[in-house]
């Protein structure tokens, strides 16, 4: 069985299971879930997904909602494919859980205001909250300081190698440096710079991009 990815592409969450599938080898398809029309809150949207968010999967009878529940789940399913994503000592693993953790809660959240103020109201014709996004960006400077700390002592967050505590960044910082304006926030600091770009020229992230990018809603290693 082919997996499932329910979401919209141009979707930060999807991205993270496309990219994650993507260096697994993994085959998969888009079923176009439309957000500017509200598809993913209608009622047999949030049967699958309650909270009516992007995406969740679909894996022969197996379902899962949440990027980063997903991801875990199948660097775990392939994890002698490709890439090892979740640490190889049980050290590293726990270093990338807590870099997972510390994206969702102490990044992520001042990343959406900055994306959704300068990048996703303007792309609807609706002015943003500037000032919001220049909050939270002086935040986000300051989380950042932290990663830079981490990265003058390792290649990647959890260790010498790259991860799913990388792999977590990209989408959603992606939209921070080249849609918003934002660049300075990590082209400033020489390390969190060198491992951007190192992780988004990943041959698998380029395949993302161009998913995005045409629209296409399969994949075929």
């Amino acid at each position: 069985m082919v997996v499932q990815i329910h979401g919209m592409t141009p979707a930060v969450c999807p991205q993270r299971v496309m990219h994650c599938l993507i260096e697994k080898g993994v085959e998969f398809e888009i079923i176009h879930v439309d957000l500017e029309k509200g598809e993913h809150k209608t009622p047999e949207y949030m049967a699958k997904q309650p909270f009516g968010q992007v995406p969740y999967i679909v894996d022969g009878d197996f379902e899962l909602y949440e990027s980063r529940a997903i991801v875990r789940y199948y660097a775990a399913k392939y994890a002698g494919r490709g890439p090892n994503l979740l640490g190889r000592t049980l050290e590293e693993k726990a270093r990338v859980d807590m870099w997972l953790d510390v994206e969702a809660i102490n990044l992520n959240p001042l990343v959406f205001p900055i994306v959704f103020n300068l990048f996703v109201l303007p792309g609807q014709g609706i002015t943003g909250n500037k000032a919001e996004a220049q909050a939270a960006a002086e935040k986000l400077d300051k989380v950042l300081e932290v990663y830079e700390r981490q990265l003058s002592k390792t290649k990647y967050l959890a260790g010498d190698e790259f991860t799913l505590a990388d792999l977590t960044h990209i989408p959603a910082l992606r939209y921070v440096v080249e849609n918003c304006g934002m660049g300075h926030l990590i082209s400033n600091k020489k390390h969190v710079e060198a491992w951007w770009a190192d992780i988004t020229s990943r041959p698998a992230w380029k395949k993302v991009v161009g998913i995005v990018e045409s629209r296409a809603l399969k994949y075929s290693p």
